[in-house]
């Protein structure tokens, strides 16, 4: 459950999927205002919600199972 400032809370349900690269370029779309590569130093310092920083944890750790929690 996330819980926001402006009191709204909703449950979360994310499917994550690793992939990769093999062209094109990255762009802004309907669904973004910037995009951008980063590293794993400047993702640390974006102001993102704490399930977000689960989910990139767990990709630093490449976890080979689920989380399910």
């Amino acid at each position: 459950m996330i819980a926001y400032a402006d009191g709204e809370v909703r449950q979360e349900f994310n499917i994550t999927f690793y992939g990769r690269v093999t062209g094109g370029a990255i762009a802004v779309s309907a669904e973004s205002t910037d995009v951008e590569f980063l590293t794993p130093a400047q993702l640390e310092t974006l102001p993102v919600h704490e399930t977000v920083r689960l989910r990139l944890r767990h990709h630093s750790k490449q976890r080979s199972k689920p989380y399910l929690g």
